[in-house]
């Protein structure tokens, strides 16, 4: 079956020719860090494969093999992906408002992605973490986006994927201070993302207010993974210093913090996700006090306690907005890490996505009296 994935990337391309590239490698695009290509990637899989990893049960967290899914279809990534990148015309030297002719791939994709909503489509922008190859980047995406979309027939959900060059290879100490160096650079590609959205969804607004267009009222989500929000903590701090505004320009409906890679105290006030209330009107963070992943970044990289381990430091300092889920009951040693795509906790994020309360039909109960920490349930 054909699947389709929207990506935008800093990674440099292989081969000769940049509007054909074979795949994207594990450095920066030659034309800086902060460069991005946006395209689309097409992949065959078979239906049968996939709808086995949909059914599969998954022990304590409910039905469907995300990760599964995942690592099968980054293989099909690597036999049978097309990759087309949007055009571009654009001197990297000189300001765009003093060039004339300017063709933007962020545009043209905008545009094609407005066409997608208005067919009752959610948007929601992938950034996956640490030790993750193209391919496997594609592959994750790919199956969130089938996972998200499962048994839907009405309102669907279209991945979009950030990937940045995370080296995709195992080894212990060198490749995640390596990682973790490119996240921080990667912040700035995607904070100047943000801010070319913002701009794209201030005209769209003039434009309905004078009968010009008319809006689809879909939504826009986000969803960062491991290291994926530490790229999003660099990425905040290059919007506030580009933004003329006294509070940051709220863009998403939601945003997921999953196994988030970033000290436990980030949220809080004076550091750096603490405007993160701004950009999005929700906020949940999925956390497992057995991720093993994190006790690694705690105790051979000398990083503070991780906010995907034990959550929040100081939960009472959590902006009202902010919700906290506790994934602890419900993931085995083997999903300890990427258990945003398996059964029950990816079923939660589509929850959201659909808009049901907190409080509403889901399998979590609260935890202790403040009203935004919670516990998934089997």
């Amino acid at each position: 079956m054909p699947m389709k994935l929207y990506f935008a990337t800093n990674r440099n391309h292989v081969g000769d020719d940049r509007w054909h590239p074979k795949a994207y490698g594990t450095t920066f695009s030659r034309d800086g860090l902060e460069n991005l290509r946006l395209g689309v990637v097409e992949v065959s899989a078979d239906e049968d494969r996939i709808s086995a990893f949909l059914a599969k049960p998954m022990d304590k967290c409910g039905q469907g093999d995300g990760d599964g899914l995942g690592q099968y279809l980054a293989q099909r990534v690597v036999d049978s992906s097309r990759i087309t990148p949007f055009p571009e015309v654009l001197d990297g030297s000189i300001a765009e408002s003093g060039q004339r002719g300017v063709q933007l791939g962020s545009q043209a994709m905008f545009a094609e992605l407005m066409e997608v909503m208005k067919d009752c489509s959610d948007v929601l922008v992938f950034i996956h973490g640490f030790n993750v190859s193209w391919a496997a980047a594609v592959g994750s995406a790919l199956a969130l986006q089938t996972m998200l979309n499962r048994d839907r027939k009405e309102k669907t959900v279209t991945v979009v994927l950030f990937t940045w060059p995370s080296d995709g290879l195992a080894l212990p100490w060198v490749s995640y201070k390596s990682d973790r160096a490119e996240a921080a650079g990667s912040g700035g590609a995607v904070g100047r993302s943000f801010l070319k959205l913002r701009d794209f969804l201030a005209g769209l607004h003039d434009r309905a207010r004078t009968g010009g267009v008319e809006l689809c009222g879909q939504e826009i989500h986000l969803l960062c993974h491991s290291m994926g929000n530490y790229v999003l903590q660099n990425a905040l701090a290059k919007a506030w210093d580009h933004h003329s505004g006294n509070t940051l320009p709220r863009l998403f409906e939601h945003i997921f913090l999953c196994a988030p890679d970033v000290d436990d105290i980030c949220l809080e006030a004076d550091q750096p996700l603490a405007r993160i209330d701004q950009l999005a009107r929700n906020v949940t963070i999925y956390h497992n006090r057995n991720d093993k992943a994190l006790v690694i970044s705690d105790f051979t990289k000398g990083n503070p306690e991780r906010l995907g381990g034990n959550g929040a430091a100081h939960p009472i300092l959590l902006h009202q907005k902010i919700h906290q889920v506790d994934c602890t009951p419900v993931v085995d040693d083997f999903i300890g890490h990427g258990y945003f795509l398996i059964g029950n906790v990816n079923a939660d994020i589509r929850l959201s996505i659909d808009s049901v309360p907190q409080d509403g039909n889901r399998r979590r109960r609260q935890a202790g009296a403040l009203g935004n920490l919670w516990v998934m349930t089997e």
